[in-house]
């Protein structure tokens, strides 16, 4: 979600001290792999918040600053398909994102990712359909 692997190092980081903090006020409603996810997907949405604040431009202009860490980065390997499935996940709404990143990368079944996202699996579906679509489409047309 972050691009850069330093930025993800960070994120991981941050999640791992909130998650040790915050320990002893899990409640097991949940499993603890749903309630890393969610702590992990906040700590990455505050990050893209931060940098947004940080850039004091449009999220827009975060996303276009994403995908010039993806096109220059040393670490990014990957072939002319992969990177234009990255730029084309980078141009989705934030939460068509995350839900396509969830479900694609992490192959997360709708009904954990309702519960890490609080939000409903017919949503997601709607979310995940729209995601592959707007992909399909920019993969094709570019």
């Amino acid at each position: 979600m972050v691009i850069d692997h330093d930025d993800a190092n960070d994120v991981l980081q941050n999640t791992f001290v909130k998650v040790w903090n915050g320990l002893e006020n899990f409640r097991e409603q949940s499993q603890l792999y749903t309630w890393l996810y969610r702590v992990a997907t906040n700590e990455c949405l505050t990050f893209l918040e931060q940098l947004n604040r940080r850039r004091s431009d449009s999220f827009d202009n975060v996303e276009h600053a994403l995908a010039n860490k993806l096109s220059s980065g040393k670490d990014f390997t990957g072939d002319q398909i992969e990177m234009k499935l990255q730029q084309a996940i980078l141009a989705l709404p934030e939460k068509q994102r995350i839900v396509f990143n969830l479900r694609y990368y992490d192959e997360m079944p709708y009904e954990e990712m309702s519960k890490v996202l609080d939000t409903s699996v017919g949503a997601l579906k709607a979310s995940y359909h729209h995601a592959a679509k707007k992909i399909e489409a920019f993969v094709l047309n570019r």
